[in-house]
């Protein structure tokens, strides 16, 4: 089982670019909780900005694997092992982060071309645009709205250089909303 160390260690040392993108793993978790702050997210939502790709780490994704056509299922593996640490308003938009992707193709003319090159590979690995009935279930669903915020959060988290507040800022914000029995640890 992930502990709180383990964790932190992993974000800190998250130095290897991010699935194809000109940043790290580590810059693109900051720089997706800065936009979810920046936008009023409570902490739950920022906490789940900051935490959403941390499957890819976890699964050790090398920056070449969508290029070879890899779907390391990041967003279950998070889920998985960050359910002893948080709720349902935390793991819920983590878990459907990536169908909030597909279901904005679905939707919204010119986001599937807005998205990076590195984004439309991994699409077409995720299962590609969502049909309208999946989406109109998608939509339907009680976090969906949560799941499309940290999208776009997501989809803007790619910028090479930007400053953001440390890592050790996020962390507190996630220790703010750990459930009591990981937050003793994590103190």
């Amino acid at each position: 089982m992930l502990n709180w160390n383990d964790l932190e260690h992993c974000l800190a040392s998250a130095d290897a670019l991010y699935g194809g993108e000109a940043i790290t793993q580590l810059q693109h978790a900051l720089q997706s909780a800065q936009c979810a702050e920046r936008d009023g997210a409570d902490a739950a939502l920022i906490t789940a900005a900051l935490l959403h790709d941390v499957g890819h780490l976890l699964a050790k994704q090398g920056d070449d694997d969508v290029g070879h056509g890899i779907d390391d299922r990041h967003e279950a593996i998070a889920v998985t092992a960050l359910k002893p640490w948080f709720a349902e308003d935390v793991l819920a938009p983590i878990a459907l982060h990536v169908a909030a992707k597909r279901y904005l193709c679905a939707v919204e003319p010119g986001y599937h071309d807005a998205l990076s090159p590195a984004s439309q590979a991994s699409l077409r690995l995720q299962g590609g645009v969502m049909a309208s009935a999946e989406a109109e279930r998608f939509a339907a669903g009680r976090h969906a709205e949560a799941a499309v915020r940290l999208r776009r959060w997501d989809d803007e988290a790619k910028v090479v250089d930007k400053t953001t507040p440390p890592l050790s800022h996020y962390l507190a914000v996630a220790r703010s909303v750990a459930l009591t029995t990981g937050s003793k640890e994590a103190a």
